[in-house]
C-alpha cells in the first residue's frame, strides 16, 4: 500500500460550508417518511418515494450514466423508456429509483457508448459529494476506522440493493452484498461501487492508497492500466465474493477533514433515517440466484448446497420457492440463460469457457440448453448479438 500525499479535492472548511448549505434542504424527519434529502438521497416508505416493493436508490449514479449519454450525443429516450426510467425522475435529484432500473440504464447506455468500463469511467469522473450525505458524514469522522464503518453502515440508505460490511480488526475487507437484486445483471455499478471506496479513502486519508487486493463476482477477461492504477495489480474477477482490501494500518490513519460538531448533527439524522427506513423482504429468487453464480463453474449450484448457504433445509428451500411458483430448477434454467446471452456477448469468451462457466461438462449440453432456450446454436445466438 502506498502511502505518498494525495491532494484532496475539498478541504475541511468547503466541507463544512457545503454540508451547512445542504442542510437547509433537510426536512424534518417524523411521522412515517425519513428525509436525507442531500444530492437526491431521499426515502419515503409511502407514496412517490417509493417505488413498490423493490430496493431503491438514490439514483445518483443513474442520473451521471444520464449526462454521460447525453454529452455523447445518444438519444436517451428509448433508453430511459427500457429501463423504466423517467425524465421527470432524472430531474429531480430527490426522486428514488428502482436499483433493478439502475442497473439496466447503466448496461443500455454502456452498450450503446460502447464503454464496457462506463460505471468504472464514471466513478472516475465524479465529483464525491454528488454520492450525498454518505460523503460528508464519513468525511467528518476523525479517523479512517470510523469513516469506513459509517460508509457500510449507512450505505443502505443511499442504495439499499447492496449492503456493506467492514471487519473491525485485522485486514480492512469491505464487502458488498446485493439485497433483493440479482447480482448477475450488474457489473457497472458494483465498479463504479468500488472505485467510489478507493477514491474516497484516498480523499479522506490525503494519501494515495492502494488497495492490497479486489474481487469481483462477474467476469472480465482483460481490463487496462487505469484499472491498476486504482485497484492495484492484484484484482480478482470470477471470485466467490465482491471486496475491496486495504492494509490494516489505514485504519489508524486520521481523515483530513473531520470535524466533530458536523459529525455529531449528521449521526443524528442518519440514526433516524435508519430507524425509518423501510424494510424489504428480500426476494428468494435473488438470493438463490446469487449464491449459485459463484458456484456455477464448479458445477456445485445443486439445491443442496444453496440451501445451505442460505442457512435453511432443502426442503424449507423447495416449499418457499414454490410458494413463488418456482422450483429450483426454474431458477437454474433461466440464470443460466440470461447469462449465456452476457457471455456470448463478450468475444473474448470461447463457447467452450461460456459452457464452463455455466456448469456444463460438455459443449454439447450447453448447445443442447441453447436449442432448447432460443432454437439456436450459441454460434448463431453470438452472430446475431454482434
Amino acid at each position: 500500500m502506498a502511502l505518498t500525499p494525495f491532494v484532496p479535492g475539498h478541504s475541511a472548511d468547503v466541507l463544512l460550508l457545503s454540508a451547512k448549505v445542504l442542510s437547509l434542504h433537510v426536512g424534518s424527519v417524523g411521522g412515517s417518511r425519513y428525509l436525507v434529502k442531500a444530492r437526491g438521497s431521499c426515502v419515503d416508505d409511502r407514496g412517490d418515494g417509493h417505488v413498490g416493493a423493490h430496493p431503491t436508490a438514490s439514483g445518483a449514479l443513474t442520473r451521471l450514466a444520464y449526462a454521460q449519454a447525453k454529452a455523447a450525443g445518444l438519444d436517451v429516450t428509448p433508453i430511459l423508456k427500457k429501463a423504466h426510467v423517467t425524465l421527470l425522475q432524472i430531474d429531480d435529484p430527490g426522486a428514488r429509483l428502482g436499483v433493478r432500473d439502475q442497473i439496466n440504464f447503466l448496461n443500455l447506455v454502456a452498450s450503446d457508448l460502447h464503454d464496457d468500463f462506463l460505471g468504472f469511467r464514471l466513478a472516475l469522473k465524479a465529483d464525491l459529494r454528488e454520492i450525498g450525505w454518505l460523503y460528508y458524514v464519513s468525511a467528518s469522522s476523525q479517523m479512517m476506522s470510523e469513516a469506513l464503518q459509517r460508509a457500510t453502515r449507512y450505505s443502505s440508505i443511499v442504495n439499499e440493493g447492496i449492503s456493506l460490511h467492514c471487519t473491525e480488526k485485522g485486514d480492512v475487507v469491505i464487502t458488498v452484498r446485493y439485497v433483493g437484486v440479482g447480482r448477475h445483471f450488474d457489473r457497472h455499478q458494483i465498479e463504479f461501487i468500488a472505485a467510489v471506496l478507493v477514491r474516497m479513502c484516498r480523499q479522506l486519508s490525503g494519501l494515495r492508497l492502494l488497495p492490497t487486493s479486489v474481487q469481483f463476482i462477474h467476469r472480465r477477461e482483460r481490463f487496462g492500466p487505469e484499472f491498476a492504477e486504482v485497484f492495484g495489480s492484484n484484482v480478482e474477477f470470477g471470485a466467490a465474493f465482491d471486496g475491496v482490501t486495504f492494509a490494516a494500518e489505514i485504519r489508524n490513519k486520521p481523515t483530513i477533514s473531520g470535524d466533530p460538531y458536523l459529525s455529531k448533527l449528521l449521526i443524528a439524522y442518519f440514526e433516524e433515517a435508519l430507524s425509518l427506513k423501510p424494510v424489504y423482504k428480500e426476494s428468494l429468487r435473488a438470493s438463490v440466484e446469487n449464491a449459485m453464480v459463484p458456484l456455477l463453474p464448479h458445477g456445485k449450484a445443486r439445491v443442496g448446497e444453496i440451501a445451505r448457504r442460505l442457512g435453511t433445509s432443502q426442503r424449507t428451500l423447495a416449499r418457499r420457492l414454490s410458494l413463488e411458483g418456482l422450483t429450483f430448477s426454474d431458477v437454474l434454467e433461466d440464470l443460466r440463460s440470461a447469462l449465456a446471452r452476457r457471455y456470448l456477448a463478450d468475444k473474448d469468451l470461447s463457447i467452450s469457457e461460456i459452457a464452463w462457466l455455466l456448469g456444463y461438462r460438455e459443449v454439447s449440453a450447453f448447445t443442447h440448453a441453447c436449442r432448447r432456450w432460443t432454437g439456436q446454436t450459441p454460434r448463431d445466438i453470438r452472430s446475431q448479438i454482434a
